[in-house]
């Protein structure tokens, strides 16, 4: 299975159990949507949440963004008749929360493919458990259908019996091994969310510090955080234009017969092409997100 390059900046999660809010995710400018069975929708609304999200899937009008399900656990009373009604719809990806083991993401894709979950219905995975943590790198390579990880830092900090610091001093450990796990894969990997809507500042410098340690982007439980992370993680104009300067200056040293090219005193090699095409594949994509999601 191959995963194009999609920008995951910003990713909302949405509660299944709100139409209203179903319907607003049309027009929100997120890069994706978790649309949410899980922790999201009480016991006794579950079914009327799977319902509805399979109705507003049928709809559309999410453009060309990624939209995500996260079903119930796999052990819960819900799972199986949430892959069942999900495989029949138009959704991007299943995400599957509480994920320790491989045998876990190749039990949903078993349950997929009976299903009858199209090839293009992508897996995605929660990272919140500390045995899921220290399987990271069996998860990520479990089947080539699975493509992001999803950290669920809330989870793990009440596993791991920590404290939310504004320096996520606590979780860097898990946070870095995921990305490992991640890049080793050549999966995507998207960070956890930040609780407090009142610290601008703080969403800010986590968003900052997730692009720092290697994320795609930040899950998001609020509107109001999709431009700070949106702006964090997009290529700035320089990195841009200094990429496509790469690019070019490679490809004529290629057709020159040369296997060395230097820029600006800097010395070029295949790996910074590799970072280069990345990151203007990546800001393609950002530009070609429909006005509706853009």
């Amino acid at each position: 299975m191959t995963h194009t390059v999609r920008p995951r900046r910003s990713v909302l999660y949405m509660p299944g159990s709100n139409p209203r809010a179903l319907e607003k995710g049309c027009a929100l400018p997120a890069d994706a949507l978790i649309l949410d069975l899980e922790d999201a929708v009480a016991p006794e609304a579950k079914t009327a949440a799977r319902a509805q999200i399979v109705a507003a899937l049928a709809e559309g009008g999410y453009g060309n963004r990624e939209i995500a399900v996260r079903i119930n656990s796999l052990d819960s009373p819900w799972a199986a008749e949430d892959i069942a009604a999900i495989a029949k719809t138009s959704a991007d990806a299943i995400l599957l929360p509480k994920v320790s083991t491989a045998t876990m993401v190749q039990e949903l894709e078993a349950r997929m493919n009976s299903a009858g979950a199209p090839e293009k219905m992508a897996i995605q995975v929660m990272m919140e458990t500390p045995l899921g943590i220290l399987n990271a790198p069996e998860i990520a390579g479990a089947t080539p259908r699975l493509s992001c990880l999803v950290m669920g830092t809330s989870d793990l900090v009440k596993d791991l019996q920590a404290a939310h610091t504004p320096d996520r001093l606590p979780v860097l450990t898990a946070l870095s091994l995921c990305v490992l796990a991640a890049r080793a894969h050549n999966k995507a990997i998207v960070d956890g969310v930040h609780l407090d809507l009142s610290d601008d500042a703080g969403f800010r410098a986590a968003c900052q510090q997730g692009r720092d340690l290697g994320f795609d982007g930040k899950t998001l439980i609020h509107p109001k955080t999709i431009a700070a992370a949106n702006e964090t993680f997009t290529p700035d104009e320089a990195e841009i234009a200094w990429s496509r300067k790469i690019i070019a200056a490679h490809a004529q040293a290629v057709a020159d017969g040369q296997g060395v090219v230097v820029i600006d005193g800097k010395l070029i090699e295949n790996l910074h092409v590799e970072s280069a095409k990345r990151l203007v594949a990546l800001s393609q994509a950002i530009a070609a997100l429909t006005p509706a999601d853009n």
